[in-house]
């Protein structure tokens, strides 16, 4: 039985001042927080954290480990969505750009305008003539040639024959550096993992291999996902197509530019505090981070399970809607996927949002600049004048649970990474060692709190779609900050960005709800701006729809860096 408890109801998430650090105060204040003063340092940055604050609440609902939906569905009764209930058209995309999608691929090949080889050989320069340019995007962390070629020579010999797997025969797919790819090593994003190469594939990505999906390389992230801007000095950081002098949003970077870029409609990106959703909004495309359990995070870095998701992003509600067919569905493999009911994709393409009802907290949505406010007002009006009613909701809490994310993010990396910190943790990027060094003083009595919070919220947000059907929010609360110059060899400690960035993305991923970003349109510089959706448990085709209503009323344009592999 669930406790009782009294609602804080005044909403009470802030934006913080904090400190900048680069270069060498940096270095010297990680050496600090490494050192013996880091006992007389840590008090000060939980206060500002919130973490001291939060130790002194009162939460009296049982510890929630996982945020498992569980239905009535029998074990082994859930199947995954068949290639035949497919779609097989695209949705019809807004005015303005028109970004290559997967329908847009498969046309070219039935109609012999182009072969999946000779796509494969156009990509494979690109990048590399991309890499070697000034105006690097650095999408990729690997990418095999003989591989990737070996891929497409097979897809146009089922093509030719008549014989593809799906209609992500032949079209180019990214993955995300954090699951295993045959062949591949798998960084996460660092200096030292991936001694190995994988033998075997993750479940994702051996859903999209069998799908004929050419699988092109590895793509960049925020080191170890626990960042959000994408910055990553190991590797490179990732550009921002539609300005390379602005970050690309992390941590799944490297996914969103290569989306974004143009060269996949479609890549594998995981989600564990915003990771998918946030460099969907900084790039401009469309990223689903589903229930947590819908897909299987077999073959993934164990980085922070209790939160961690991954999904599709895509450069249309269509290809993502074709992603989440692709990747969704139960797994031996990983227990967490046998709680759900089948996935399914009713009504994703319908224009109809007569009597949607959109839940609205106005004191969060309006937490953010001006331009994204009034940009993602500006898309409810289409929704209310196509029939949907906006109801004000509260969700209380607000505060509690971003603390409680975080505990829990950084609480469970910590211990994924605790082999390997004696021996690597200064092969770290200095934001990463900060903020390892910090979840390493977390304490067990921390992290049984942030679960008692977890499901307060989840009981919060039961109540809520109740009332409502969707909640709807901007992505961020800032568009994609520009990058400091510095920042990109020695790394940087941006916290008070950070919050900004991430003020309405883990809610989500503490709940293991599903929640989509997609475009809402452009500030005055240009830079895309992202809106989401949060629904209940296991309605992914209800923000799909959402998003696919939204997709209509966006006059796209054409980033800045973007290649063309096919003529539509």
């Amino acid at each position: 039985m669930t406790e009782k408890f009294i609602p804080e109801e005044k909403y009470n998430l802030k934006s913080v001042k904090l400190p900048y650090l680069s270069g060498l105060p940096l270095k010297l204040f990680v050496n600090l927080l490494e050192g013996a003063l880091k006992f007389f340092v840590i008090p000060t940055l939980f206060k500002n954290a919130g973490i001291t604050w939060f130790r002194k609440q009162i939460v009296t609902e049982s510890p929630r480990l996982y945020p498992i939906h569980s239905v009535d569905t029998r074990r082994g009764d859930a199947k995954s969505i068949s290639v035949a209930d497919w779609p097989n058209t695209g949705s019809s995309v807004s005015s303005g750009f028109q970004p290559a999608t997967i329908f847009d691929f498969a046309e070219a090949y039935l109609n012999s305008k182009v072969t999946p080889e000779e796509v494969a050989q156009s990509i494979l320069d690109s990048i590399k003539s991309n890499d070697r340019s000034s105006a690097s995007l650095r999408a990729f962390i690997a990418v095999k040639r003989e591989d990737v070629i070996k891929q497409a020579e097979e897809s146009t010999r089922r093509l030719i024959n008549g014989q593809p797997l799906s209609v992500l025969d032949g079209v180019p797919v990214a993955v995300k550096d954090e699951v295993d790819m045959a062949s591949y090593p798998t960084t996460a994003g660092t200096a030292f993992l991936g001694q190995h190469i994988a033998s075997t594939d993750s479940t994702v990505v051996a859903h999209m291999r069998s799908t004929g999906a050419i699988l092109i390389g590895k793509t960049n992230m925020h080191e170890i996902g626990i960042g959000v801007t994408g910055l990553n000095p190991i590797h490179g950081t990732p550009c921002n197509p539609h300005n390379p002098d602005h970050h690309s949003g992390g941590s799944s970077s490297g996914s969103g530019v290569a989306v974004a870029a143009g060269f996949c409609p479609l890549a594998i990106g995981a989600d564990g505090g915003g990771s998918i959703r946030i460099p969907s909004a900084f790039c401009g495309i469309v990223g689903l981070k589903p229930t947590f359990g819908r897909i299987s995070e077999f073959g993934a870095v164990d980085l922070c399970w209790s939160v961690a998701h991954l999904g599709p992003m895509g450069s249309s509600v269509s290809d993502v809607v074709i992603g989440y067919a692709a990747l969704s569905g139960p797994d031996e493999r990983d227990f967490m996927t046998i709680h759900q009911p089948s996935p399914r994709l009713d009504d994703w393409n319908s224009k109809d949002v007569h009597n949607l009802k959109i839940g609205i907290y106005w004191p969060w949505f309006r937490h953010a600049t001006k331009d994204i406010v009034e940009t993602c007002e500006a898309m409810l009006i289409h929704f209310e004048h196509a029939g949907a009613k906006i109801i004000d909701i509260t969700i209380p809490d607000l505060e509690l649970s971003r603390v409680a994310h975080l505990i829990t993010i950084a609480g469970e990396m910590a211990q994924a990474l605790g082999h390997t910190y004696d021996n690597h943790h200064k092969e770290h990027g200095l934001d990463v060692r900060i903020n390892l060094a910090l979840a390493r003083a977390l304490s067990t009595q921390d992290y049984i709190q942030a679960q008692r919070v977890r499901r307060r919220m989840i009981n919060h947000l039961n109540h809520v779609f109740k009332q409502v059907d969707i909640i709807i929010t901007p992505t961020t609360g800032i568009t994609a900050p520009r990058m400091k110059s510095k920042a990109l060899s020695g790394g940087e400690s941006d916290l008070t960005s950070l919050f900004e960035i991430m003020r309405f993305a883990p809610l989500a991923n503490l709940t293991g709800l599903p929640a989509i970003s997609f475009p809402a349109g452009y500030n005055p510089a240009g830079l895309p701006i992202g809106m989401q959706a949060i629904g209940p448990a296991w309605h992914e085709s209800l923000l799909l729809r959402v998003a696919y209503f939204a997709e209509q009323f966006i006059d796209r344009k054409k980033p800045a860096i973007h290649y063309s592999f096919i003529s539509k």
